[in-house]
């Protein structure tokens, strides 16, 4: 996988994308810029220039250093929620997958019902319950993702379980847990790599979604989906307020999509169900 991997040119396209994202987002507080939050009414509004160097918002906030540490809040939080989608995905579907029987009946089932719902309009059904913020968002998207996630590692649980390998290791007495720990999550582990590296821009589309409907990231706090919001009102006047959070997105999303790719086809894997 990792020789593949390298030949392919699309892969070194993304990973420099994302190399220059993550350095920026990493060295905001040490490049110098503006404090993303400081208000200068006196300074709204104002074009490119050697002071701003893309100029600044409605409230005379530095758009730069706002999208730079906006990065931070946007690919901060979908790291978190992935973290915790996967750790609790990997246990829910490794136990239904592997022990089966009325646990894997139980979990699949409410599967299901997490599955029945559109995840936006779940998500924004949770955001409306938990209340508004960004941690509230974590905890929506986290809800509305992890039933999908368990489906995908119980299909690939099921095919592991009957490998020669995992028999050996029946046949030898060891442990049902020991099994799933030393053979199964290994063998896991870079399917769900992959998984996570597809899905990772849509759950970027999914918090920027929900803070540019005033659901998620609450001012002045940045964040790309909250700039877009709040650059509307300039729409036909100051475009650009719009494009550069726009553009942000766009990148980040495509990035991570283009890495996705690189890395599926690489590893040849077959993300398919089994049956429930």
């Amino acid at each position: 996988m990792t020789a593949r991997l390298l030949r392919n040119k699309v892969f070194w396209v993304a990973a420099a994308l994302l190399l220059l994202i993550g350095l920026a987002a990493l060295l905001g507080p040490w490049m110098g810029l503006p404090d993303p939050q400081e208000v200068n009414l006196a300074a709204k509004l104002l074009p490119p220039g050697a002071g701003h160097l893309l100029g600044t918002d409605h409230l005379g906030r530095d758009v730069l250093s706002r999208l730079i540490f906006g990065s931070r809040v946007s690919l901060g939080s979908v790291f978190l929620i992935l973290l915790l989608i996967v750790t609790f995905s990997t246990f829910a579907g490794s136990v239904a997958g592997f022990f089966g029987g009325v646990l894997d009946s139980a979990i699949m089932r409410t599967c299901d019902v997490f599955l029945t719902f559109p995840t936006i309009i779940l998500a924004m059904f949770f955001v409306a319950v938990l209340g508004t913020g960004l941690t509230n968002v974590i905890v929506a998207i986290f809800f509305t993702h992890w039933a999908w996630y368990a489906r995908i590692v119980r299909g690939i649980v099921i095919s592991l379980k009957n490998r020669e390998f995992v028999l050996a290791a029946r046949v030898a007495g060891t442990s049902r847990w020991r099994i799933v720990a030393r053979h199964i999550l290994p063998a896991l582990a870079p399917q769900l790599l992959v998984l996570s590296t597809l899905d990772i821009g849509h759950m970027m589309l999914h918090v920027a979604g929900l803070s540019f409907l005033g659901l998620g990231v609450q001012p002045p706090m940045p964040e790309w989906g909250s700039m877009i919001n709040d650059a509307r009102q300039y729409l036909w006047t100051q475009p650009q307020l719009l494009l550069y959070p726009g553009l942000a997105i766009f990148v980040s999303v495509m990035a991570f999509n283009l890495l996705g790719d690189a890395m599926r086809d690489a590893s040849d894997f077959d993300f398919v169900e089994a049956e429930s």
